[in-house]
């Protein structure tokens, strides 16, 4: 749904909103922000700038509609906010972008330095499923374990998902400490325990649930849109070794528990808005999705062209005082089942979904080697090694580096829409 916010002549009386490669006055995502010396609120990102909801209230900026969604979206958690209609959430909207609009009175007391506060989980998070609607990389690890039938039979049936642990999500910049288990190399005879030695990164697009539906009552593909709140990066690190002498036959378990990294901004449905795209035709010969999962509207316009982004720094790089290596460029476009679909998947059987659940899409890899998701593609399981500016090379991921997923939206007449990064550091287990 388009609204007026996202028009591309709006300006911002704050400077740095103005052609701000992430955050202009278009795209106003939220988070859970803490000033300094002051504690954890909701608020607005805006150019390099964070606009306080809570100081806004105070000052009585808002009124009607978007003074209770403000209230809610004041707290130090967003859950009361994601539980409220998608109405509220545009009144909103609306009303923060009527206030840092270039032709209202500046009110400089309503804003904070990004780079003074910091930025905390937005969301008590009450369940995590992790799709696999990725089909390039579905289809490269598949061939990795079966070179003549990389897809299993149900993978163009079933938007196929795995339950993942919500305890252990943390925010951009936490510190991922690698994870002992269970390894068994084929070519070992019996399993050792230790540190694995194979983690991995995953480029995945996290989607945050808004309103929720009761237990026993599927939520048609028809409605998915407007249970789906928001939208931001997601890193599922896997231990790959680990998650290869486990997996069977139950799925992953402590190969993905130990983190999950997601990006501190909820991108709002409304600004992503100019970016939607048809879901791409299935090849020739694939099934139509099942009836529960086919939705005209949604095949017209429920995708999503976001470019994604996936750049390392190694402790190498870092010491020579190097940039960030980028080593894939992906596109949300890949996805091979909608959002709307993962939403009426999970709900058909009466899977009850509560504001604040948090999806992950599953890695999403372009179809050539550029663009792949996960080390385990680039390094074709670590047979061959990535090699990096610095001179060091890479099978997966050592202690010491930071990962860094970034991602955006462009379109001709249209301001650039970004996440900001998804960001985690590997330090030893």
């Amino acid at each position: 749904m388009m609204d007026g916010v996202i028009a591309p002549e709006r300006k911002s009386w704050v400077p740095s909103a103005n052609g701000h490669p992430d955050f202009p006055i278009q795209n106003l995502p939220l988070g859970v922000f803490s000033p300094p010396g002051k504690e954890p609120r909701g608020g607005i990102a805006i150019g390099e700038m964070i606009f306080d909801i809570a100081a806004a209230l105070e000052a009585s900026v808002f009124t009607g509609a978007a003074r209770e969604a403000a209230e809610a979206a004041s707290a130090a958690t967003l859950n009361k906010f994601l539980s409220l209609p998608a109405s509220a959430r545009r009144a909103l909207r609306s009303a923060v972008a009527d206030v840092l609009d270039i032709n209202h009175k500046q009110r400089p007391e309503l804003l904070h330095r990004a780079d003074e506060c910091t930025l905390h989980l937005p969301v008590e998070i009450g369940d995590y499923t992790d799709f696999f609607a990725g089909i390039h990389h579905a289809t490269n690890t598949g061939r990795q374990f079966r070179p003549d039938n990389p897809l299993l039979p149900n993978y163009k049936y079933v938007p196929v998902a795995y339950h993942g642990r919500a305890s252990s999500v943390v925010v951009s910049g936490t510190e991922v400490r690698r994870p002992n288990g269970q390894r068994k190399p084929a070519a070992e005879t019996v399993p050792s325990f230790g540190p694995s030695r194979n983690l991995d990164f995953e480029l995945e697009l996290g989607i945050w649930m808004g309103p929720g539906n009761a237990l026993g009552e599927p939520i048609p593909i028809a409605g998915a849109a407007e249970h789906i709140a928001g939208f931001c990066l997601l890193n599922d690190w896997s231990a790959r070794d680990i998650q290869g002498w486990e997996y069977q036959p139950l799925g992953p378990f402590l190969a993905k528990n130990f983190a999950t990294t997601v990006s501190p901004w909820i991108i709002m449905p409304e600004a992503l808005a100019p970016f939607r795209i048809p879901q791409p035709p299935r090849p020739e010969g694939d099934p139509q999705p099942l009836a529960y999962l086919w939705d005209e509207n949604d095949q017209r316009s429920g995708a999503l062209a976001i470019m994604l982004e996936v750049l390392l720094l190694s402790p190498g790089m870092r010491e020579k005082g190097m940039a960030p290596q980028r080593i894939s460029v992906s596109n949300t476009k890949y996805l091979y089942w909608t959002v709307a679909q993962m939403v009426a998947h999970h709900t058909c059987g009466g899977c009850n979904l509560r504001p604040g659940d948090l999806f992950g899409s599953g890695t999403i890899s372009a179809p050539t080697p550029d663009g792949f998701g996960s080390l385990l593609e680039i390094t074709e399981g670590g047979r061959k090694p990535l090699a990096l500016s610095s001179g060091e090379q890479r099978r997966f991921l050592e202690d010491g580096d930071e990962v860094i997923f970034r991602a955006y939206c462009e379109k001709d007449g249209y301001p650039r829409i970004g996440f900001g990064e998804c960001r985690g550091i590997v330090r030893p287990g």
